[in-house]
């Protein structure tokens, strides 16, 4: 019977109108609650770090004072638990009042006034993951409205407390139901995650056509081997995932927890290099009041952005898996450039890996080569000339790659960053500064 149902949807869904507002056309970029600040709704004993209004202030402030926002990180989403435990007299969800004594619509508003997007959680269940009031069929049109009233421009939909046939219908209602707020509300779905991920429990053109990004895998931790399963996951399935990607639709392999207590920097880098490689969106959860030097680096790293904004919106590829534990993940870009990632696996000391550009199946020609990381560029780099690089345990070696004759033509390489009116600049190397051995 569940299988006749699920058809029936799917004839029912195939008849919806893409959701094609013109909203993320390059992967969404900005800050998430969930990953460092969970369900914390202690604002008594922790009033800093509790699910409040006043942490998503603080955090907005912070975007907006600290370069961040100019960047492209636009987005403060509130994750579950914001929530009231009963709906409003009119049956709409409404925020803790004691936690959000102004309401939702006056954050929006102090958002919008910093430059900045609001997002906010809602689960298509029951209840939410974390036991709050949720969305059920009957709800989705009278919460997509209220989320509209209050000046929403992001929502994630969760999907615990439900079915796969409640979601598979759900998640297009939804769909439709924000489009006919007549508000551009970006539209994050987790259907994917509840039904494994891939297809043919996932029908990803389809998919495509009702929602901006959505999550594929299980939530991430705050953990070297979270992320490192991540990529594992998503690369063994790339040929599923990969050509699902493109702008306004988006794989989304979950938040950068990059400055939080789990990762090294070097792992930090590589977290950074890999989401940039898969189109990822680039939503932290941190607290960013108070970040160090080096996540800060990382996280603003112009280069990497720029990468991961690319306006092709073409999801990358690893290509290689080596006996040594190094891997090769390599990105098209505009311009005829390209980025590779030589990530290490290993634990025990850098490790000196040879290679070629003609091995990685680049065409004949002179290649430049700028290094993410270190900020370094490698000139007069030959398709079939063999190179070396050390590659730090759980670290990457990042490049930038461009033909040589694009850099003769223009003193200067320009990369244009969609979210922003800002150009990356790409400058000549300075002779001798070299990350090749």
């Amino acid at each position: 019977m569940e299988s006749l149902a699920v058809t029936a949807l799917l004839a029912l869904i195939s008849l919806t109108a893409a959701l094609d507002n013109g909203l993320l056309k390059t992967p969404p970029m900005g800050w998430m609650a969930w990953e460092r600040f969970r369900c914390d709704i202690d604002c008594k004993d922790d009033p800093e770090n509790c699910i409040s209004e006043d942490l998503f202030k603080r955090m907005a402030e912070r975007l907006a004072e600290d370069g961040w926002k100019e960047l492209g990180y636009e987005y403060v989403i509130i994750d579950d638990c914001w929530m009231s435990l009963l709906r409003d007299e009119q049956g709409r969800l409404q925020p803790e009042p004691s936690r959000f004594p102004g309401g939702i619509a006056q954050l929006a508003r102090y958002i919008h006034d910093r430059g900045l997007k609001l997002g906010i959680y809602a689960d298509m269940g029951t209840y939410t993951c974390m036991g709050f009031p949720g969305t059920t069929l009957e709800k989705i049109e009278i919460d997509a409205q209220t989320f509209a009233s209050w000046g929403i421009d992001y929502l994630k939909f969760d999907g615990c407390y439900s079915n796969p046939v409640e979601q598979l219908l759900g998640y297009n209602m939804m769909s439709k139901a924000l489009i006919a707020t007549g508000r551009p509300i970006a539209y994050s779905c987790s259907w994917p995650v509840y039904v494994g991920g891939l297809p043919p429990n996932v029908n990803y053109t389809l998919l495509g056509d009702i929602c901006h990004l959505w999550r594929n895998y299980y939530d991430i931790q705050d953990s070297w081997d979270s992320v490192q399963d991540i990529i594992n996951w998503f690369s063994n399935n790339q040929d599923d995932l990969q050509p699902a990607a493109g702008p306004g639709r988006w794989n989304d392999p979950d938040m950068l927890i990059i400055g939080n207590f789990g990762l090294s920097v070097e792992q930090a880098r590589s977290q950074m290099a890999l989401w940039a490689i898969m189109a990822a969106p680039l939503i932290m959860s941190n607290d960013l009041r108070n970040l160090d030097n080096s996540a800060r680096a990382i996280l603003q790293n112009r280069v990497a952005i720029a990468i991961n904004q690319d306006p092709m919106g073409i999801q990358g590829r690893r290509l290689l898996q080596e006996k040594s534990h190094i891997e090769v993940y390599w990105r098209p870009l505009s311009h005829s450039a390209s980025t590779l990632v030589f990530l290490s696996r290993r634990t025990d000391m850098p490790y000196l890996y040879h290679t070629s550009l003609a091995k990685l199946n680049y065409e004949a020609g002179n290649y430049e080569a700028y290094d993410v990381f270190t900020g370094s560029t490698v000139t007069g780099l030959n398709a079939n000339t063999e190179f070396t690089l050390s590659i730090n345990p759980s670290g990457v070696v990042m490049w930038y790659i461009y033909p040589e004759q694009q850099s003769k033509d223009t003193e200067t390489l320009y990369y244009h960053q969609h979210k922003t009116a800002s150009q990356f600049t790409f400058h000549r190397a300075k002779p001798g500064h070299h990350t090749v051995l």
